[in-house]
């Protein structure tokens, strides 16, 4: 049975009405979607004005909730383009790789660095054993950093950097 529009209906009649909950009706009211009080016609033009806002994009809260989330979705996907664009150009690369080339060049540093203390002793036979194990210090020290290094390091601070050229010229002093 269809209530008389004319007059005040509870929250229960109207939500029976429309095909929603009490809680629903008692929501649009707190947010004065409904104004209590108001007769059924009343109550019914506004529910309507109001789901004709939300169809138009005008829906309030709701409305700015999902505009939100479409905005960070279109986000999400022009910076996944963006970066598959860069793979593609070849300015970005994944960190598994980029370990695996610095591991390799670490590899080969360290082979070159362990040549240099027999070099100086077919090349400067003045050199005592002493010399030539204090070369060959410097060189395992140097060697262990670049064996070590990790994609962390390349991003962090020069700190280490300026820590071995202290090392160095404590070195030279001795």
């Amino acid at each position: 049975m269809v209530p008389d529009l004319t007059s005040p209906v509870t929250q229960v009649q109207f939500g029976d009405l429309v095909g929603i909950s009490q809680q629903a009706v008692s929501d649009l009211v707190r947010r004065r979607i409904l104004v209590d009080g108001a007769s059924a016609d009343e109550w019914l033009l506004a529910y309507c004005d109001h789901l004709r806002g939300i169809a138009a994009g005008r829906g309030g809260e709701a409305s700015l909730e999902l505009s939100a989330e479409r905005a960070r979705l279109a986000k999400e996907q022009a910076d996944k383009i963006e970066m598959q664009n860069a793979v593609t150009r070849g300015e970005l690369a994944p960190a598994h790789l980029l370990e695996e080339v610095l591991a390799r060049a670490g590899s080969r540093a360290s082979r070159i660095l362990e040549t240099i203390p027999g070099m100086l002793r077919r090349r400067l036979p003045q050199l005592t054993s002493d010399d030539l194990a204090e070369v060959a210090r410097v060189v395992a020290k140097a060697r262990n950093i670049a064996s070590s290094m990790t994609l962390a390091d390349a991003t962090a601070s020069d700190d280490s950097d300026a820590a071995a050229a202290d090392d160095a010229i404590d070195l030279e002093a001795a």
